[in-house]
């Protein structure tokens, strides 16, 4: 009997039985805190799973098989122009327009394939960090100079802290650098400019999917067109994506025809989006594994399931400490967790360094989706936040929560994960004790 592995186990009996044993159940916050964890669970299952996760999966997938080692290193890699890597790794939210968690399962395949620490964490914060539409909605709603800050500090944040983490872990990123050097030179399967209209044609389909819909009294203009008509762009980029399966992965046309004929026709018998989407990623997957001609394809679907299966897991414990602890605030739903959001609004007002440092500890443990962060501020503001924290929240929010960390645990190790969470949260700081002064 191993007594340490017998007392470890005795320890969580223990706990779980205490827990149930003491549970408030008479207590008004703790059952709001109990449905605000569902529904978070709920709204996230119905909002992000389906037309965020899923096609992120496939997207990584992409990168895992089709895209070559090689390729990932000519950008990503420990012996990349460091120019070149953090350029392309920093300004990516631009482009891919995702939350916290969707970033995590392209950041686990660039990771995998051998992409340095510094531009890999670069790639991992910056992805929902310069989101265009958030970064234009902050400065709409927020105000110019929060907008303009926001977009500095991600730059920034992303630069300094992909270098700061490549900079302690010196030895590993050298040791990667030799073996590298040595990584023999394979030629690609197929040209690089098909690899890349495959994997652009499935981004688009995810950042137009999940376009959001621009603020209250928006009516008109660029943003709302592209809202009001994303489902006509996403099915346009489908068209696409139908090409690429057809004429670059060398898949069976009448298979695939057989696919779009399904996927049509489940659109037409439901009004929501979520259901051609799920018929449609089942019939690729079903017509990529019973490809036996081409490996590759295979090989695709079971990457995004290997995926799948590291990271939902841990997402699903996230999301659900996550709203039990903070609550569930999406569109017009605000339910509290079991720390009273009066309590944090108290804690953020002025411009103290505690004030700065709570909003930063509770950006990055919260979980924000695409753009709900900009009216969540709006409220904190006007129950007295200072305008530093808001900057502080707004920097460590987006690019972290705790399901977050969860997965980035998992995935690079649990020291990694903690310095990676402490340099955000302490430039987050820091930067909005700046702001706070000069505004």
């Amino acid at each position: 009997m191993e007594i340490k592995k017998e007392l470890k186990i005795l320890g969580w009996i223990i706990a779980i039985f205490l827990f149930a044993f003491s549970m408030p159940l008479d207590s008004a916050r703790f059952q709001e805190a109990i449905m605000a964890t569902f529904d978070l669970a709920k709204w996230y299952a119905q909002e992000h799973v389906i037309l965020c996760l899923l096609p992120a999966f496939f997207i990584a997938g992409v990168i895992a098989v089709f895209v070559s080692q090689g390729a990932v290193m000519k950008y990503f890699g420990a012996n990349a122009k460091k120019w070149l890597s953090y350029s392309v790794a920093s300004i990516s939210g631009t482009i891919l327009a995702v939350c916290s968690c969707t970033i995590l399962p392209l950041f686990s395949s660039i990771h995998k394939r051998g992409a340095g620490l510094g531009p890999a964490i670069a790639f991992l914060y910056s992805g929902p960090a310069i989101n265009i539409l958030a970064i234009i909605l902050t400065a709409r709603i927020l105000g110019i100079e929060m907008g303009i800050a926001r977009i500095i500090g991600a730059v920034v944040f992303a630069v300094v802290i992909g270098s700061v983490m490549s900079l302690i872990y010196r030895k590993e990123e050298k040791a990667k650098r030799e073996e590298q050097m040595n990584f023999p030179n394979v030629p690609e399967e197929r040209p690089m400019w098909q690899t890349a209209f495959h994997f652009f044609t499935l981004m688009l389909i995810l950042v137009f999917a999940n376009w959001g819909k621009p603020a209250g009294d928006v009516t008109s203009g660029t943003w709302y067109w592209l809202w009001a008509h994303k489902w006509h762009i996403t099915a346009f980029f489908s068209i696409l994506l139908v090409f690429s399966l057809i004429y670059i992965l060398k898949l069976k046309w009448q298979y695939v025809l057989l696919g779009v004929i399904a996927t049509i026709a489940s659109a037409y018998l439901t009004t929501s989006p979520l259901v051609p989407m799920v018929v449609g990623i089942a019939t690729l997957s079903i017509i990529t594994l019973a490809d036996k001609k081409h490996e590759e394809n295979r090989e695709w679907t079971i990457s995004a399931w290997d995926f799948a299966k590291q990271i939902m897991p841990l997402l699903a414990i996230g999301v659900l400490i996550a709203g039990f602890l903070l609550g569930s605030t999406h569109d017009d739903t605000a339910m509290a967790g079991i720390i009273p959001n009066e309590w944090i609004a108290t804690l953020v007002g002025g411009n103290s360094v505690f004030s700065n440092f709570f909003a930063s500890i509770v950006g990055a443990f919260m979980y924000f989706a695409t753009l709900t962060e900009v009216p969540i501020l709006q409220g904190l503001i006007a129950a007295g936040m200072g305008k530093g924290p808001a900057l502080a929240l707004l920097l460590a929010g987006p690019s972290l929560s705790l399901p977050n960390m969860l997965v980035i645990r998992g995935v690079m190790g649990t020291q990694k994960t903690l310095v990676y969470v402490a340099l955000v949260v302490v430039m987050a700081t820091i930067s909005g004790i700046i702001f706070g002064s000069l505004y």
